[in-house]
């Protein structure tokens, strides 16, 4: 079942001195969502992660195209009660504690008035924030306010959580922190769309991904399915140099230090590579496939040329 479901949106604003200029956030987005899945939504800086998010959560009106979520417009009422939100930079207000916060925020979600207190009280043991509960946030740190802001996301149970960036300048207790409050959520059976630059965390976290770049959808793929796709390359490694020429004629790109070489090629040519390695009177010491990353599907499809079409979900 889909839970979040885009067609054609678009989003262009007028610049300039007179306005006569239109600039093109997004371009005619297509993305379908589906029930307690982890999406990672990809792209570099100004590639319109934030401007999507901000259309889904009705903070701005698109130039066209629609979106539902849950079946509902995003202009819907009822959707309000069904989405978290943590925006990429969140303002609270410094003086309000902890508690404070997530008390106005479970009323403005309409948790009713004799469940809030325990809510509160549930939700920052959950974040790990119980011992700094009375405590004003201008006093926390950055990965304390994030934790506060997942908080505030969650406090009325929905169904959907949207976060923009949350990883973004945490320190790597901070980013563990959050990946694991993700996690709990997915187990939960929660459905979390989350942008981000940050490849590993998506590579750890995400059930499916979606790149964006310049506005324009370059590519949706299953995880797991994108890293085995791309498993074709193997490392070898001997000791002695007298092998290199041969193993560079097969393709293998070759490294040396000292007396150890190693040489990345394809996996088609090994046996090739290793009779040459024999051949020469080398040191055999190893043979390992080389693992692909999430970096080398994102990379393969920012290099796209502009206003490639690409199918909603690529195929592997």
């Amino acid at each position: 079942m889909n839970v979040i479901e885009i067609s054609g949106l678009r989003k262009s604003y007028s610049v300039g001195f007179f306005k006569k200029t239109e600039k093109v956030a997004l371009k005619g987005l297509s993305l379908e969502v589906r029930e307690g899945e982890v999406f990672g939504y990809l792209g570099p800086n100004g590639a319109g992660k934030t401007t999507t998010l901000k259309l889904l959560m009705g903070l701005m009106f698109p130039t066209g195209g629609s979106a539902k979520i849950l079946g509902l417009d995003i202009d819907h009422p009822r959707v309000r009660t069904s989405v978290g939100f943590l925006p990429e930079q969140p303002y609270f207000y410094d003086y309000l504690t902890a508690s404070e916060l997530l008390e106005y925020y479970a009323q403005l979600s309409g948790v009713p008035a004799k469940e809030r207190s325990p809510r509160v009280k549930k939700m920052l043991g959950r974040v790990g924030l119980s011992d700094v509960a009375n405590t004003q946030l201008r006093k926390f740190s950055k990965g304390m306010l994030q934790r506060a802001g997942i908080a505030q996301a969650i406090i009325h149970d929905p169904k959907i959580v949207f976060l923009d960036e949350p990883m973004s300048g945490l320190d790597p207790i901070g980013r563990r922190e959050v990946r694991d409050l993700i996690e709990e959520l997915h187990d939960e059976g929660k459905t979390i769309f989350f942008s981000t630059h940050i490849l590993t965390d998506a590579e750890t976290l995400c059930d499916r991904v979606a790149v964006l770049n310049k506005g324009e959808l370059r590519g949706v793929g299953v995880v797991a399915d994108l890293l085995s796709s791309r498993g074709a390359t193997v490392e070898i490694v001997w000791r002695g140099t007298s092998a290199i020429a041969s193993v560079e004629t097969l393709g293998g790109k070759c490294h040396v230090a000292a007396e150890i070489v190693r040489a990345v090629l394809e996996k088609s040519n090994l046996d090739a590579a290793i009779d040459a390695v024999r051949r020469a009177k080398a040191e055999l010491i190893s043979v390992t496939p080389v693992q692909a990353t999430l970096e080398d599907f994102f990379l393969e499809r920012i290099a796209q040329p502009s206003e490639t079409t690409v199918p909603a979900e690529l195929s592997i």
